[in-house]
């Protein structure tokens, strides 16, 4: 149960004043439903002002604040001409306050004619003119020039302004209570921390690396405790061992031997199956490195062993293709294997639902619906989970209670992830690494394009697709956002290839209707569209072996490992395959290394490295696109500098401090709590 300390932090978003239903819904686009999480919601930047005295202490396209007295109003009966306001500094230099639009009325009011007041904003120049656009804020003669010298910049959604969302975290801040220290006092002294709320209000106020890192390490170790606790819960669970006898396994035709690194991971996860206590284990494999045939192998071992295994995919798209593939591989081995999805009703699903009961089923592969109250199994004893970044720990959680005992979970993922966050995102799991590619399987040929050959590479396009063959072309954004004209967009792209190439070209992207985008998907899947025009929705999974040309549009907007990740959609016959990444004119130093790399590399767990060191503070994969966020704080800079600090503390907190039952055991309690990190606390006895 959640301490009473934090019911202020807890209070609906409704609670703070200036909030009402217009304001509620923008506010909850950006993730902010309570209290708490406008408190969490940091600025992204400051702008740094220098109080001047007058304007000629200034110069132009500096950020200031100045005492000015209104001289003038000048409007226009034009609603679309500027509104202007001419005011005077304290030496007389005259200057023009310029607004356009609505803001106009709300100029008037704050600047009457003869009154003296603050004005915040950047000085720029029109014409022998002095003047300031829409500046950021107006203040009257009894507030301090240093008010408003260092302003947060929010992230912000539309229908807000940073006025009001600073208000509003004013207001947060104001209700932070003071909270016991959880952190170990060691740690706090070498670093020099503040306290909780003192972090809290400095990281609103100030660029404040101290308190950022103070709130970063906080969330760090609430997640290392709280996978931690569920690693030690797991070991106390009863679950069924599962030795396999090699009947099943032993007839797999493999087109192939398998690799070193599979082998190697095989006898990882059969170790792991023959305990009682139930497997928790991360299978990491580079792109094209054969986790399916791992998996198929596991889930094999249980059915073996007298059990059922179960496979979860993110997509239907997914599931239909896993189902297939083990389907085929299967085949030899006389194992039975299902496919259940939402979409199926009536009759058939009536019948699947049976087989899992009377046991005929295997294995099942489906989407979330496998885990559905209605759904019973005889006996599961394995479930594996494919883009496992896509699902939570709380998800992972609930798949403990479908069997009769706990089942072993194997989590996949694609994603290639640098050591040093490993432990910070999969800290209950134990890690096997896929790093070697199967026989012969090519290289990709990749090539760096510039923008400005767009019609060499359609034309190059065509006589691809007239050998037979399939592509993709990714753009960075579904549709042009006026601002973003240089973004290629997705629809527009869509529709200049569909005038050149016809019904051959399909569109897919996240704002279509799940079925439109699985029938555009299956129309490539089966041959029928030669085309397919994306955004990032088809990183992960999609395996279409005749495709062997991927064009990437705008590549240097993308991270390393997401490029990877897309050029290995091609590859996947045995045919040879290319990548063009078409670059900008405007390359920065980093997105020309970004792509100087991904011509000289297709090592995934290198190429994930480098992107850390890239790109810092942005997400790996981007996963803004493509999953949960791990963490709302701390940056990946932060988590590779002090993700392994969090994970002892949090360990010497369990097995030296007492665990959760010592004094700052309660402060982690709260901790949990406060990061919602709740699900933590409840594996505890009485919790």
């Amino acid at each position: 149960m959640r301490p009473d300390l934090l019911n202020p932090l807890f209070a609906e978003i409704e609670s703070l004043d200036g909030v009402g239903p217009k304001l509620k819904k923008p506010l909850e686009r950006l993730g902010l439903a309570r209290v708490r999480d406008v408190a969490y919601h940091l600025p992204e930047r400051f702008v740094s002002r220098r109080a001047v005295p007058d304007l000629d202490a200034a110069t132009v396209g500096e950020q200031i604040v100045v005492a000015l007295t209104v001289i003038e109003h000048r409007g226009s009966p034009s609603p679309r001409a500027p509104f202007r306001i001419l005011a005077q500094d304290a030496i007389g230099n005259v200057i023009a306050l310029t607004w356009f639009g609505k803001a106009a009325f709300s100029a008037r009011k704050a600047l009457p004619v003869g009154e003296r007041r603050w004005v915040a904003g950047r000085l720029d120049q029109y014409g022998q003119m002095l003047q300031i656009v829409h500046p950021d804020h107006v203040a009257d003669s009894s507030e301090s020039a240093t008010a408003r010298q260092m302003e947060p910049i929010y992230r912000l959604a539309e229908g807000l302004t940073q006025p009001r969302i600073a208000s509003f975290a004013e207001q947060a801040l104001s209700r932070c209570p003071d909270l016991p220290e959880w952190v170990e006092p060691g740690v706090l002294e070498r670093a020099g921390w503040p306290a909780w709320r003192n972090a809290i209000a400095a990281a609103h106020r100030e660029e404040n690396a101290g308190a950022r890192d103070r709130l970063a390490y906080d969330e760090l170790l609430a997640n290392a405790l709280a996978l931690l606790l569920v690693r030690a819960d797991n070991r106390k669970r009863r679950g069924q061992a599962l030795a396999g006898d090699g009947r099943l396994t032993g007839r797999l035709q493999l087109p192939f031997p398998l690799t070193g690194a599979q082998q190697r991971s095989v006898a990882e996860i059969a170790g792991d199956l023959a305990q009682e206590a139930p497997m928790l284990r991360l299978l990491q494999g580079d792109v094209g490195a054969g986790k399916t045939v791992v998996a198929l192998l596991s889930m094999l071992t249980a059915v073996e062993s007298g059990a059922q295994a179960a496979m979860l995919a993110p997509t239907e798209i997914l599931a239909r293709q896993h189902y297939e593939t083990l389907r085929r591989m299967a085949a030899p081995t006389g194992a039975t294997v299902a496919l259940l999805t939402g979409r199926d009703k009536g009759r058939p699903r009536e019948s699947i639902l049976m087989g899992l009961l009377d046991g005929t089923i295997d294995i099942l592969v489906g989407t979330h619906a496998i885990f559905q109250d209605s759904v019973s199994y005889r006996n599961l004893g394995l479930v594996v989970i494919d883009e496992q970044h896509r699902f939570g720990v709380g998800q992972r959680l609930l798949l403990t209670q479908k069997g009769r005992r706990t089942p072993h979970v194997l989590a996949m993922t694609a994603t290639p992830i640098p050591r040093t966050l490993v432990l910070a995102q999969y800290g209950e799991m134990d890690v096997s690494r896929l790093d070697e590619l199967p026989p012969g399987r090519q290289p990709i040929d990749t090539r760096v394009v510039a923008l400005d050959r767009l019609g060499d590479v359609v034309d190059g396009l065509a006589r691809h697709l007239e050998a037979g063959s399939q592509a993709y072309w990714v753009c960075p954004m579904v549709r042009d956002e006026g601002e973003n004209d240089d973004l290629a967009a997705a629809e527009a792209r869509y529709a200049s290839l569909k005038e050149r190439f016809g019904e051959a070209v399909e569109l897919v992207h996240g704002q279509l209707r799940p079925e439109e985008k699985d029938a555009a998907m299956e129309r490539f899947a089966s041959g029928r569209a030669k085309l397919l025009v994306a955004t990032t929705v088809i990183e992960v999974g999609v395996d279409v072996p005749n495709s062997t040309l991927m064009v990437i549009e705008q590549a240097e907007r993308f991270g390393l490992a997401q490029l990877h990740q897309l050029r290995g959609r091609v590859g996947r016959g045995s045919g040879k395959s290319t990548c063009l990444l078409l670059r900008g004119d405007a390359l920065s130093e980093v997105g020309r290394e970004r792509l100087a790399l991904m011509r000289e590399t297709q090592d995934g767990f290198r190429l994930a490295e480098e992107d850390l060191r890239l790109r810092g503070g942005g997400e790996i994969l981007g996963t803004r696109q493509s999953g949960e966020e791990a963490f709302r704080i701390a940056t990946l800079e932060q988590t590779a500098r002090m993700g392994q600090m969090a994970q002892d503390d949090a360990r010497l907190l369990l097995e030296r401090d007492g665990g959760l039952t010592g004094p700052r055991g309660a402060a982690a309690r709260i901790l949990l709590y406060l990061l919602e990190r709740d699900w933590g606390v409840q594996l505890l006895r009485g919790g």
